[in-house]
């Protein structure tokens, strides 16, 4: 073998290596959050908002209970990012539109940056929320990660890669940090 086809070959490995190395990188990123992992959720009795009385948008009282009982179904499911499914698992913004398909028949957009900029209102304190209200969070410095308020300082969502969909206080230490506001999609 010639000098210049084992340096072709080692640039090549070497392009290859960076490429597979930014993939993962991106992919990374992408998820929808980077909470830290534990081993069990926080129990609704260690939420300052445990004690606030249990609400729901005035006339969708019906809707946010079929919400909130296909949110709690699906507690358990894998994550996966891109995920839209019980069968194939679920990422953040996959994990409500199939809550909401399937309880309300509303499509909502496919991302969580997408599902921030509805066009419904807009709750801006955790006190505020009601049964049914997504829940945004800024993670990098952009929306990030979306989830189902349940009530009672509580979440559902799906957080992230190699977890499952959980029940989460929403004013824990990680998640209160990074709370941007809500949106009232029933109203």
């Amino acid at each position: 073998m010639n000098s210049p086809s084992i340096a072709q070959s080692a640039a090549d490995s070497a392009r290859i290596a960076r490429f597979a190395l930014l993939a993962v990188a991106l992919a990374l990123l992408a998820a929808c959050a980077s909470a830290p992992r534990r081993a069990a959720s926080l129990s609704a009795t260690e939420s300052a908002l445990a004690n606030e009385p249990a609400r729901a948008p005035r006339g969708e009282i019906a809707a946010a209970n079929d919400v909130l009982f296909r949110a709690m179904a699906l507690v358990g499911t894998p994550y996966h990012w891109g995920g839209n499914t019980p069968a194939g698992g679920f990422d953040c913004s996959g994990l409500v539109d199939y809550i909401y398909r399937n309880a309300t028949g509303l499509q909502l957009p496919r991302t969580s940056h997408e599902m921030a900029d509805m066009d419904v209102r807009k709750v801006r304190r955790m006190t505020q929320l009601v049964s049914g209200d997504l829940v945004f969070f800024d993670i990098g410095g952009r929306i990030s990660h979306v989830g189902v308020y349940v009530g009672k300082g509580r979440f559902v969502h799906a957080p992230d890669s190699g977890g499952t969909v959980r029940l989460d206080t929403i004013d824990g230490p990680y998640w209160r940090n990074h709370f941007a506001y809500g949106r009232r999609v029933l109203d």
